[in-house]
C-alpha cells in the first residue's frame, strides 16, 4: 500500500470530511459501472454504491483497510452486489413458489394490490432474519426439504435446525400475524416439515 493510500485511510479513520467526499467523487462513476456488471440496473447500482459510501463513512473510525483503497471498495462493492442478486434470487423463488402453490385469482384490482403488499411485508419479514436461519427457513419452506435434509445438507444437527426454524416461525408469526390472509400464514409457516 501507497503512503498515500495509507494518509487517506488514517484521515478516513479520524472524521475528515473533505478526504471522504475526494474519495466518493474520485471512485463513485468507476464504481458504479463495475456495479453494473453484476446488477445490471443502473437504478439498483446506484443504490449499491451509495450504500457502500454511507456505510463507509458511519464506520469510518472502525475500518481495516491491508490493501489498496480501490481495491477494498471494489470488494465491498461486489459483496453488496452480490447480496442483492441473492435478495433478488430469494424473492424471484418466493413469488414463484406462491403462485404454483396457492392459485387464487383476484378480480378485484383493490385484492390484487393487496396481495401484492402482504408478498413485500412477507419477504422483508424474511430477508430480517439473521442469514443462517433465513437459509434453513427457505430450505424448509421454499425447497420443501425435511429438516434432517437440511441438516445433512448444512452439516448441523437437526436439534439446531429444530431450533432455528422455531425461532424463525416465532418471528415471522409476529411480524406478520396482522398482515397475511390465513391461507397464506397457514401455508407459509403452519406447514409440517419434520
Amino acid at each position: 500500500m501507497g503512503r498515500r493510500s495509507k494518509d487517506i485511510i488514517s484521515d478516513l479513520r479520524n472524521g475528515n470530511k473533505s478526504v471522504f467526499e475526494e474519495l466518493y467523487r474520485n471512485n463513485y462513476t468507476p464504481l458504479l459501472y463495475f456495479c453494473i456488471r453484476y446488477v445490471e440496473n443502473i437504478d439498483e447500482a446506484e443504490e449499491i454504491v451509495q450504500g457502500v459510501f454511507v456505510k463507509l463513512w458511519e464506520k469510518h473510525s472502525e475500518i481495516k483497510i491491508t490493501s489498496s483503497l480501490s481495491s477494498y471498495l471494489h470488494r465491498a462493492v461486489q459483496n453488496s452486489a452480490l447480496n442483492h442478486l441473492n435478495r433478488r434470487k430469494i424473492l424471484n423463488k418466493y413469488v414463484i413458489s406462491q403462485n404454483k402453490d396457492i392459485n387464487i385469482t383476484f378480480t378485484d384490482p383493490h385484492k390484487t394490490l393487496e396481495n401484492i403488499e402482504v408478498r413485500q411485508i412477507i419477504m422483508r419479514a424474511i430477508l430480517e432474519l439473521p442469514e443462517k436461519r433465513r437459509e434453513i427457513f427457505e430450505l424448509s419452506r421454499f425447497e420443501g426439504m425435511k429438516y434432517k435434509n437440511i441438516a445433512k445438507h448444512l452439516s448441523i444437527s437437526v436439534k439446531t435446525v429444530e431450533n432455528q426454524m422455531t425461532k424463525a416461525l416465532k418471528y415471522l408469526r409476529i411480524v406478520l400475524k396482522d398482515h397475511m390472509p390465513t391461507l397464506i400464514l397457514t401455508f407459509l409457516l403452519l406447514k409440517d416439515s419434520f
